[in-house]
């Protein structure tokens, strides 16, 4: 991207951030009490935040459990349920000490061994978690309030692996579930944060119920983003899923529901109009789309038929079909994010039609139906489907098309199946810019086969070059590096970006306290 072009994008963010959110009121006396009623982008099917990456999951999560460390509105990493820590021996060993007050939901205090359990957990599946674990010669409890991280090898981002925003973030559970194997569910969701999840009035397809955690003892600084004061305003929190956007539309304008997370742009321009309605920007970092292909199954375990999808995409058309204004997206040819750190066009194409044609016959596909799974219930990605269908059927692939709604693509895509036995071939789904920012973070970009982000890449190559980059200190080699992980992850085409944009969200006056962050988060917020 050009430095107008970066320029003319991040200037754009920027003015639809702010004209959007000229609407929230200031926050004065923040009324204690009531219920929040929200529309959440998908249904809650899984509890999980360590088996799943769903952003509904994480979300759920943000309510019921806590973090040893947050981000704030700047990207700064601050103690969260951490006290105090330090740093000895040039940064290779760590220590932690737990504040005061933490207790779990069932009445017990939180211990550091919990702690201890949940980190091991949790770097497991995280791409930054496995790499931190990787450098890791011991984490361990010391006591009942410290622990310690004493590292094998230098390693320049533990606090920010122990405070990472978004999927997986490595929220803290008891012990004795935090010793689930990570390749199973947790059967229990007991956690520390601001909330409580009712399980008891949880129904799918419908709605999720959370009430005030009474025991919760918030930190005294100011909120910002995951830190600071997690201060409950609010005795309940009621989730109702809606599907139909023009529905969740009308209940936010009829004052049925005060927070609609993820309306669609022309929803949203729509409810701009209506003085009762505060329309903002949840990130104003953006969002990347992805096409991802199951690297086990045919025709996508060769590389021609992956290229294939990677010459057919015109990022333009996707964007207009997924997101449809364009003061929200822009094309961006880069992995790790345009005015990200690492941004670069390196290795990318343009649409080539007859190109991927000729790739496609080159892969050997023999014409059996590709399995592609179309969640209707999400704009955004039923968009990118019906485009990938219309230039996939351009190329030669006999296309089968499959609706569903979202928290069933999540439920799904983890099976490993031929798509006749259940399982997939191309999914659609979406990042935000703190998970793809850079390659330790990256998911999209894992080769780890089995243990890789669904779809399940290999390769060893992209898996040296991250640890490189991870112990890199010099950030014009670290530059380099991430250069040659993007051309690897598209020549490879791990996955195929289809463009970047911001999303806007939408809530009645009466709430007050909004935050932004990668996250609805409920903390802070009051009904007026």
């Amino acid at each position: 991207m050009t430095d107008l072009s970066r320029r003319h994008f991040i200037a754009g963010a920027a003015v639809v951030a702010t004209t959007a959110s000229a609407g929230i009121p200031a926050v004065h006396a923040q009324k204690r009490g009531g219920t929040m009623r929200f529309v959440p982008h998908a249904d809650l099917k899984v509890l999980d935040p360590i088996w799943t990456t769903a952003y509904i999951t994480r979300n759920h999560c943000y309510l019921i459990y806590d973090t040893l460390f947050g981000t704030d509105q700047n990207l700064q990493i601050k103690p969260q349920m951490v006290d105090k820590w330090s740093s000895t021996n040039k940064g290779m060993k760590w220590s932690f000490t737990l504040r005061d007050g933490l207790k779990w939901h069932d009445g017990q205090p939180v211990v550091a061994e919990d702690a201890v359990e949940s980190i091991k957990r949790w770097s497991k599946r995280d791409p930054l978690g496995k790499l931190l674990a990787a450098h890791t010669g011991k984490v361990a409890a010391q006591d009942k309030k410290t622990f310690t991280l004493d590292l094998a090898q230098p390693f320049g981002l533990v606090l920010e692996a122990l405070g990472k925003p978004s999927s997986n973030v490595p929220f803290v559970m008891p012990a004795r579930i935090a010793a689930t194997p990570d390749s199973e569910q947790i059967k229990e969701t007991i956690g520390s944060g601001p909330f409580r999840f009712v399980k008891d009035e949880w129904q799918p397809g419908n709605q999720v119920v959370y009430v005030r955690n009474a025991d919760y003892v918030p930190r005294t600084d100011a909120p910002s983003g995951s830190t600071g004061a997690k201060k409950v305003n609010l005795e309940r929190v009621v989730w109702r899923y809606i599907p139909d956007p023009a529905t969740a539309a009308a209940a936010l304008e009829a004052g049925e529901v005060d927070w609609y997370e993820q309306p669609s742009v022309d929803i949203a321009a729509r409810l701009e109009g209506n003085k009762d309605i505060a329309v903002a920007i949840q990130d104003p970092r953006g969002t990347q789309g992805w096409i991802r292909p199951n690297h086990l199954q045919p025709p996508f375990n060769t590389k021609q038929a992956r290229q294939a999808l990677l010459y057919m995409v015109d990022q333009e058309k996707y964007l207009q079909a997924a997101i449809g204004q364009p003061k929200y997206y822009r094309t961006c040819p880069a992995v790790f994010t345009c005015g990200g750190p690492f941004e670069t066009a390196a290795g990318a194409v343009k649409q080539d039609l007859t190109r991927a044609k000729q790739l496609l016959k080159e892969s050997g596909y023999d014409g059996k139906p590709v399995v592609v799974l179309d969640p209707t219930d999400i704009p955004l990605t039923h968009g990118a489907a019906l485009v990938s269908r219309e230039l996939m059927t351009q190329v030669g692939f006999n296309v089968d098309l499959q609706a569903m709604d979202w928290s069933t693509v999540v439920a799904r895509r983890a099976k490993k199946e031929p798509p006749a036995q259940g399982g997939w071939n191309v999914l659609f789904t979406w990042w935000i810019a703190s998970d793809v920012i850079n390659p330790a973070v990256h998911a999209g970009i894992s080769g780890a086969g089995a243990s890789a982000w669904f779809g399940w890449p290999e390769n060893g190559r992209i898996e040296e070059l991250k640890v490189q980059w991870a112990r890199a200190t010099d950030k014009t080699k670290q530059k380099q590096i991430a250069e040659e992980i993007q051309k690897v992850a598209l020549d490879e085409v791990m996955y195929v970006p289809f463009g970047q944009w911001v999303s806007p969200t939408a809530f009645r006056k009466s709430m007050q306290g909004f935050l932004q962050f990668p996250a609805p988060v409920f903390w802070n917020v009051s009904i007026a």
